[in-house]
């Protein structure tokens, strides 16, 4: 108790014979205790007192979850297009844009320095002011920067918006995964994020055949000072999931373990009945909860110094820095130490290749009409291209043209995820998180490997697609982890600095295929099939959080 000052709605006690008093007195203005109940959890007792994950079990699992899977499942999506879309971009803009593979490697990368200056400020403002109005905030940003970026003409404005569309973009990964998992009941937590995790895969296939349809149709408009060219079209379309999205999270509550953390308990059992409606059909006023357990310990919440001030520079400012002392003090220090290793090795390899996937399928294709039947690996492939192709220092001509094979190769190297992500969803409660990872990391490591002997273009998209099929599943199977590791009051900023991480990652994984595939070809996929196997086994050393309550 602090300072005499207790907030419960009526208590029952075998003292008083179970008649119900209440003791709430009015509370300092600078604190407010909800003081921890602990009474047997019987469903039918409409003054039941439960903790968080008893709650949500009580609402029942129906629409609103449904619902909800398909909102935070196209925030996935429209990010990994977001992400992704570059790739598909890379070989048509690189007469517009006067591109190399060097200026190509910053092209792909510029997004994810974006993206780490973002995420862990948007993380922490999650943690402060609530899921939701910060995903709505990102969604729309997200959107206007890639029309922005559609309707630019010169390379350096185009690195400038795509810059701030990652800025805009690192708040979403961290923040809807966070959102998504305080919904979710313990038993079905792990596969329903896994579930979540294959939406990427959604916007991965999306992409693909958008690209495939639209940027080699050659539509589009130009004049000698303006162009708005098939690949701009591509981009302008592929902004329209953001705007949808923003639409679409108006229609959803705030995370009620959220609300829990910042002591609101009256909103939190709202949104608990708006929940237990859509899922039952049943009247709010059946819903058998009335109290809840809050924490082990009384909570505080200072009203004139902190809670009083969220909606302020100073008070968000004040979060940021609480959060991430707390992130790197033990015993959270741990957790946060692995998982920034794990996302820095897994995202090298992820982003590494699959960005650049679409590159290598239109150098072997390149290579093939010039020397047809002829067998080369991706190191021979790669030096004539770069020595004697049509797009090389040495060609007097830059051609455009993109065959429609190299988006039906990515397309097939996309689809072969889904299969994995059907495997992820139903087993990942059962096999466990870190089964999965590791499995996954060993077998894309491998992969990786592979991808040096080879010897055709068929054989490069075999191996390429069983790369994308395996890393998949690890990428589900991180994703639940890292969100679930983390405290409540903290989560969506670890997953933030896991993603600072991740971006990183992205942008070394491109930028080092970038400088070695064309100066030392061997190098890359050795590199990261070492630290996409070394990374994975490092998940090991963090708990098990499969069917575990929510910290």
């Amino acid at each position: 108790m602090v300072n005499g000052c207790r907030l419960n709605n009526a208590t029952t006690s075998s003292s008083n014979n179970g008649k119900s008093t209440d003791d709430t007195q009015k509370c300092p203005k600078h604190e407010i205790e909800v003081e921890v109940l602990v009474l047997g959890k019987d469903f039918n007792n409409q003054n039941q007192d439960v903790d968080f994950e008893t709650a949500i079990e009580m609402t029942g699992y129906g629409r609103f979850h449904y619902f909800l899977l398909v909102v935070c499942g196209f925030v996935s999506t429209s990010e990994e297009m977001d992400v992704v879309s570059m790739s598909f971009i890379l070989p048509s803009a690189q007469c517009d844009l006067k591109l190399n593979t060097y200026t190509k490697g910053w092209l792909n990368s510029i997004i994810f320095i974006g993206m780490m200056s973002g995420a862990y400020i948007w993380g922490s403002v999650a943690d402060s002011l609530g899921r939701k109005k910060v995903l709505i905030l990102i969604s729309v940003m997200t959107g206007i920067c890639i029309l922005a970026s559609g309707f630019s003409q010169s390379y350096s404005l185009f690195m400038f918006f795509r810059f701030l569309n990652g800025a805009a973009l690192g708040g979403s990964g961290p923040v809807i995964w966070s959102y998504f998992a305080e919904f979710q009941p313990k038993k079905k937590r792990g596969s329903m994020l896994s579930f979540m995790a294959a939406f990427w895969t959604l916007g991965n296939l999306f992409v693909a055949g958008l690209a495939w349809i639209v940027i080699p149709s050659g539509i589009g408009y130009e004049s000698p000072d303006f162009k708005l060219n098939s690949w701009r079209i591509y981009l302008l379309i592929c902004s329209l999931p953001s705007f949808l999205v923003a639409m679409l999270l108006c229609f959803l509550p705030e995370s009620p373990k959220f609300l829990l953390s910042r002591g609101e308990h009256d909103k939190a059992i709202e949104v608990f009945r708006h929940i237990y409606v859509m899922n039952t059909g049943s009247d709010a006023s059946s819903y058998p909860v009335r109290t809840l357990e809050v924490a082990k310990k009384a909570i505080e919440l200072k009203f004139n110094e902190e809670y009083a001030s969220k909606n302020s520079c100073s008070g968000m400012l004040g979060d940021v820095m609480r959060n991430g002392k707390q992130l790197f003090t033990s015993p959270i220090l741990k957790f946060t130490v692995i998982s920034i290793v794990i996302n820095f090795s897994f995202h090298i390899g992820y982003y590494g290749l699959m960005m650049w996937f679409p590159e290598l399928f239109n150098r072997f294709n390149e290579y093939s009409q010039a020397h047809p039947g002829q067998p080369a690996t991706i190191c021979g492939v790669t030096e004539y291209v770069v020595n004697s192709g049509v797009n090389s220092e040495n060609s007097a001509t830059c051609s455009e043209k993109i065959a429609g094979s190299v988006f039906l190769e990515s397309l097939i190297t996309v689809a072969a995820a889904i299969p994995s992500n059907i495997f992820a969803v139903l087993g990942i409660d059962r096999l466990g998180r870190k089964f999965f990872l590791v499995f996954s990391t060993f077998t894309s490591g491998m992969c990786a490997i592979g991808l040096y002997f080879v010897h055709s273009s068929t054989t490069n998209l075999v191996v390429s697609a069983v790369f994308s099929s395996a890393i998949s599943c690890g990428n589900a199977a991180l994703d639940c982890l890292i969100t679930e590791v983390f405290p409540t009051n903290l989560r969506a900023t670890g997953v933030a600095v896991s993603m600072i991480a991740a971006r990183l990652g992205g942008i070394i994984g491109n930028i080092v295929i970038a400088t070695l595939l064309d100066l030392y070809c061997p190098a890359p996929t050795f590199i990261i099939a070492f630290l996409l196997i070394g990374g994975g086994l490092l998940c090991l050393f963090l708990p098990n959080t499969t069917r575990a309550p929510l910290a």
